[in-house]
């Protein structure tokens, strides 16, 4: 009897044992599975990278003559930017921005290659534009457009200028009502009635939904083709009285009223902020021939680019509209803000040595 109970219990301990090393190394063969799994899944991430999120981008839409005198400055501004912009840039036809024709590697190649010889005070500047919107709308990333001069230089860096244009469901166009100037011309009408006539300046931040408007446009731009070209001047002009005003020997200035007066017409004008991002100051001209001054943006040159210079510009927080009696008070994200990212006329020295104060701050 005792030697059954003494098998039966070493049976026990027998199967205990057993059961224990079977658990162990159960244990340790899914430990291994596992550690193997995360091995593969580990070594995945080292070779495919996790996919990056893609964030709604500025386009830069560059109207040139050839070359771009200040795309050192510019050159310092992208850098901070990371991958939240393109550029396009409109020259003369047959220009090319290649590393003969630029230092910059953003500017390299980046001129369209359909332009059109641009003739101020008639509709080629405004087709000039229009070329330049078609191609930055073939990227679906590009949120905003921002049209600047060959002159033109940036006021603060690429993040500040980011979050202040984006943070906007805004565009932003310089627009209000033309009732002195007299470039209407009553043959537009009815296609272009008066009262929606506008003015204002042609350096405008335009949304995505706002830039197909310009380039879809096949009413408002042909009207601006017909009726705004240049008037010649008469054979022996020198001879002849010519107007303080010089505007006036002209129909209209198109890039001074196409887009705002083509919001207008779509009834778009109440998702606008009625105020361009690009200061300019405008003075009398310095002819010697009084009869011949009219109103001319200013060209800053060297011994004008100074820190006090810019901290005027950035200091403007409001701008007043004469013809409308209206003062437009600038703000961001709302809160009061400064009226202006960007400015002009830089010359190229103008802007190195701007650069080279440290004038326009730490870009980076």
């Amino acid at each position: 009897m005792k030697r059954k109970v003494i098998q039966q219990r070493w049976k026990k301990k027998l199967f205990a044992s057993i059961f224990v090393v079977f658990c162990f190394g159960s244990f340790l063969f899914m430990q291994t599975r596992y550690n193997h799994v995360v091995g593969l899944v580990s070594l995945q991430r080292h070779f495919v990278s996790e996919p990056e999120v893609q964030r709604p981008k500025i386009a830069f839409l560059f109207i040139a003559r050839n070359r771009l005198p200040l795309e050192m400055v510019w050159d310092a501004f992208f850098r901070g930017g990371d991958s939240k912009f393109s550029i396009f840039v409109h020259c003369r036809p047959g220009f090319l921005l290649n590393k003969v024709t630029t230092k910059s590697p953003y500017f390299l190649n980046r001129q369209v290659n359909n332009s059109v010889q641009i003739e101020w005070g008639e509709a080629s500047m405004i087709e000039a534009e229009r070329v330049l919107l078609r191609h930055a709308l073939s990227d679906p990333l590009n949120e905003r457009f921002v049209f600047l001069s060959d002159s033109c230089i940036p006021l603060y860096n690429f993040t500040y200028t980011y979050d202040y244009i984006m943070s906007a469901s805004t565009s932003f166009v310089d627009s209000f009502a033309d009732t002195k100037e007299g470039r209407y011309n009553p043959k537009m009408d009815p296609v272009i009635p008066v009262y929606n006539w506008r003015k204002g300046s042609q350096w405008a931040v335009l949304t995505r939904k706002h830039a197909k408007v310009v380039v879809e446009d096949e009413t408002v731009f042909p009207m601006f083709q017909k009726y705004c070209k240049k008037k010649p001047l008469p054979e022996f002009w020198r001879d002849h009285y010519i107007p303080a005003d010089t505007s006036k020997i002209h129909n209209c200035i198109p890039d001074e009223h196409y887009v705002q007066t083509l919001l207008a017409q779509k009834d778009l004008e109440a998702e606008i902020t009625r105020r361009s991002l690009t200061h300019t100051a405008w003075d009398i001209s310095n002819s010697r021939d009084h009869e011949r001054r009219g109103w001319h943006p200013v060209t800053y040159k060297y011994s004008d680019a100074t820190p006090m210079l810019l901290k005027f510009i950035k200091d403007i927080d409001n701008i007043y509209y004469e013809t409308e009696y209206r003062r437009e008070w600038c703000s961001s994200k709302g809160k009061a803000s400064t009226c202006f990212l960007f400015a002009r006329k830089f010359t190229r020295t103008a802007a190195l040595r701007l650069l080279d104060l440290s004038g326009l701050g730490e870009f980076n």
